[in-house]
């Protein structure tokens, strides 16, 4: 890749996109691509000088990237009949999808991957929070967007490459890591895989490609190093308490104990995700005193049970969670934190194909909480499945009280006078974007 190359990504607001374009144009390359929708991510990459057209019109595509000579990569949520990518598949430019790209850029790094299908985005933000707090030499590409440096890319050094490994369309098996992570094997993405079967196989193939340290949540029987909660493991967390501000627990590794930990987020899913990612620190030979201090200031990751409105009226959290069993996280969260308060959940499910593959499980998760919002699908690159939306889930839950389906018209009068003062607001579509309007009306 010479100094000076043009790049241009088709779906460049996307938070693994952007990164890429990020670390691109921080690195002098000329930067360009196109999005549907200007979001904060692609108004901070255009401060950084990417040039961003938000229309699917060749017109709105600057001369200087139409040239044949320019790099285009795209996103598998993109759709295949997009305007943009057939003009440059015709015209004969050199096309790449973001996972080969990242893979390329990070060859030369070595590269600690976190794959996983529940938890990878966490824990590769508290590794890079954690090499951060320690002076290491670290380039970061996250699938979230850390709250700490307001971005989704770290650019400290080049010793090490911190990276979240996507199993989607089997992104990871284009990564070449020296260290790997395994946090969760769970079924999904069965559009891509089909079955669960397949999904392990292409976690096997991910594994294989690991050159040096494999670590692994102690649940999965998977050989390696491993970590968990209250499990004999190389690295655990024991005598765990609760507090309203996050966890105090007694850290056990290979050769020590350290007592009074504190971890600073809410949940016992993340705390897990902190064990994982004091794990792979400690594996590359960082200090452990250090890096017990560090992970008591780690401030999270936006979308990530993040806590949006505490007022008296409302409790709002906002949390990326789109999986039933990422659901089920969230909810013994809020238990333990909110033992005794009624609890609504706002939920837009993401996919056709996801919300037919697990729609039962989706209802029974819902089911626990006193009220349900539901948003329409959100079908972000599929066409809509016969006999598969919203309307059949609201009648497969079994709640107790109420299951309502609104319009995001109406989401936030509906949020507003919900009478529940714990509010939950789960899913990977656009319903984060509608974040800033609630906040602004609930505060």
């Amino acid at each position: 890749m010479d100094k000076g190359g043009t790049y241009y990504f088709i779906g460049i607001g996307g938070i693994g996109m952007s990164s890429i374009a990020k670390y691109l144009i921080t690195n002098n390359f000329i930067v360009g691509g196109y999005d549907l929708t200007k979001t904060e991510i692609t108004k901070n990459l255009e401060k950084s000088g990417v040039k961003i057209n938000y229309k699917e019109d060749l017109k709105s595509v600057p001369s200087l990237f139409k040239k044949k000579d320019v790099i285009v990569i795209f996103t598998p949520a993109i759709s295949k009949k997009n305007k943009l990518l057939n003009f440059f598949k015709n015209q004969g430019n050199p096309i790449f999808k973001r996972a080969e790209i990242l893979g390329f850029l990070t060859k030369n790094f070595e590269t600690i991957a976190i794959a996983g299908t529940h938890g990878k985005t966490t824990t590769a933000a508290i590794v890079t929070h954690l090499f951060y707090k320690t002076g290491q030499s670290f380039t970061a590409f996250v699938g979230g967007v850390l709250n700490e440096f307001n971005s989704n890319i770290i650019i400290n050094g080049s010793k090490y490459a911190i990276v979240e490994a996507d199993e989607y369309d089997r992104s990871f098996l284009n990564l070449n890591p020296k260290i790997g992570l395994i946090t969760s094997i769970d079924s999904d993405h069965l559009d891509v895989y089909g079955n669960f079967e397949e999904v392990k196989k292409s976690f096997d193939k991910f594994l294989k490609k690991i050159t040096n340290k494999v670590l692994v949540s102690k649940d999965l029987g998977i050989n390696g190093i491993t970590y968990s909660l209250n499990k004999k493991a190389d690295y655990s967390a024991s005598n765990i308490n609760f507090s309203k501000k996050g966890y105090f627990f007694d850290l056990n590794t290979p050769s020590n104990t350290y007592k009074s930990v504190f971890f600073s987020q809410m949940g016992l899913h993340n705390l897990l995700n902190a064990i994982g990612a004091f794990a792979i620190s400690s594996q590359v030979g960082i200090n452990e005193k250090e890096l017990c201090k560090a992970l008591s200031t780690f401030k999270g990751i936006k979308r990530r049970f993040q806590v949006i409105v505490n007022s008296k009226k409302h409790i709002v959290i906002d949390d990326y969670a789109h999986h039933p069993n990422e659901i089920i996280a969230v909810w013994n969260a809020l238990k333990d934190l909110f033992p005794y308060e009624k609890k609504c959940v706002i939920f837009q499910p993401h996919l056709y194909s996801r919300t037919r593959d697990f729609m039962n499980e989706f209802a029974e998760a819902l089911s626990q909480f006193n009220r349900v919002i539901l948003l329409p699908i959100y079908p972000a690159r599929e066409i809509p499945i016969e006999g598969i939306e919203s309307s059949v889930l609201q009648r497969k839950i079994k709640s107790k009280n109420v299951v309502e389906l609104v319009t995001k018209k109406k989401l936030l009068s509906v949020i507003n006078n919900s009478p529940e003062k714990v509010k939950v607001i789960l899913g990977a579509g656009d319903i984060g974007m509608e974040i800033e309007q609630i906040k602004k009306k609930l505060k």
